[in-house]
């Protein structure tokens, strides 16, 4: 029976804080190559050759070359995602960095041969 359970697992809930926590520690310490976001219909890019980082259960973005923090926010009160190509990740939430307005930025990792 047991093996039947792991064959088919139930879909976790998405907007579960534990779903989101996971999300968190699984892009968490990558590299990015860019980070945008859609602004009035045209992608503006928002920094280059950044990182995603976890600190006082807060995801923080940031690029090099700036002095502030592109997004930062709650990880509870934040949706994550990945893109489907795995190539980067979605997140959406009230950003602390800019006030606490609800944001969607999409950060692109760097891809690195093996």
């Amino acid at each position: 029976m047991s093996f039947l359970k792991r064959l088919f697992r139930p879909k976790p809930d998405e907007n579960s804080a534990a779903f989101q926590h996971e999300m968190a520690e699984k892009i968490a310490n990558k590299h990015i190559k860019y980070v945008s976001e859609r602004q009035e219909g045209i992608d503006v890019i928002l920094g280059k050759d950044g990182s995603l980082s976890i600190r006082d259960d807060c995801l923080i973005v940031s690029a090099a070359g700036q002095t502030d923090i592109i997004f930062r926010g709650v990880i509870s009160n934040l949706k994550i995602s990945e893109l489907m190509s795995l190539d980067g990740a979605v997140i959406t939430g009230p950003d602390m960095e800019h006030g606490g307005i609800e944001r969607t930025i999409i950060a692109y990792y760097k891809y690195y041969r093996a």
